[in-house]
């Protein structure tokens, strides 16, 4: 049964209380330059969530507004990142989670290349870098308890469960208020869809959200590169072989021919 989260962003008050929990819970340090909250909070690698505030408008006299939107891995059901991750460090888990095994990592970046929502983080600072990213608490979801972010929300901003009703739900709160939502489910089919799914009452676009990403799954678009990958190889082998046989016969007859010059 695969898990998920629905971001409510009309509930976000913007407490920062599920940053807290985040770094609690995966003791993350706090680093002032690095802020988790505010407009000029972002992911790093110990930022593996942020509630970034977005001043906006609204409504049709265009209101001004505040938004808080909360940043994270969105766990994507099929990931570019492990699709792009040769020695199996990055896996999707069947209830959910992408996570990151740091034994098995070789640092070769591919999955910061391959997401389509910039998520993973390098510890360009540490003499031994790893990838980070957010990783949906698989440990507390396998002991049936919700992700630690989730957990500590007081306006229930976040809700927790599995994916197939929460698109439910995030369909009946729009339908049953369609003046005040926007008619889209942000994660719903972005990269053939993610286990965090969005609702809002400000078009996506305006809030920082990557609305051009393509709705079908990316390892569709690897794996396709990735069949060439086998043709492209023998090709150029053969033609390097083909150069090497050349140069050689080349160099026999020029050879030949000075003996024989020198034999006159």
């Amino acid at each position: 049964m695969s898990k998920a989260v629905l971001v409510d962003i009309t509930k976000c008050v913007g407490c920062g209380s599920c940053g807290v929990a985040c770094k609690m819970w995966n003791n993350l340090e706090y680093r002032k330059e690095s802020p988790m909250l505010g407009k000029d909070s972002k992911l790093d690698a110990e930022n593996w969530t942020n509630i970034k505030l977005v001043e906006t408008e609204t409504g049709a006299e265009k209101q001004s507004v505040w938004r808080f939107v909360k940043n994270q891995c969105l766990h994507c059901e099929e990931p570019a990142c492990v699709s792009a991750c040769f020695s199996k460090a990055l896996q999707k888990t069947k209830s959910g989670p992408v996570v990151y095994h740091t034994n098995l990592c070789v640092g070769c970046r591919y999955c910061m290349l391959a997401c389509p929502f910039d998520i993973p983080k390098y510890e360009w600072g540490k003499v031994i870098p790893r990838i980070r990213k957010c990783q949906m608490c698989p440990g507390r979801i396998k002991e049936g308890n919700s992700p630690a972010c989730t957990e500590v929300c007081p306006t229930n901003a976040l809700t927790f469960g599995e994916h197939k009703d929460l698109l439910k739900q995030a369909r009946a709160t729009i339908n049953n208020n369609n003046k005040k939502y926007v008619q889209h489910i942000f994660g719903e089919k972005e990269a053939g869809g993610t286990a965090w799914l969005y609702i809002s009452d400000v078009p996506f676009k305006e809030l920082g959200f990557r609305t051009d990403v393509t709705t079908q799954a990316v390892p569709y678009y690897t794996e396709s590169i990735m069949h060439l990958t086998p043709a492209v190889g023998l090709t150029w082998g053969a033609l390097l072989t083909g150069m090497y046989v050349y140069n050689r016969r080349r160099n026999t007859i020029a050879n030949e021919e000075n003996d024989n010059k020198k034999g006159k």
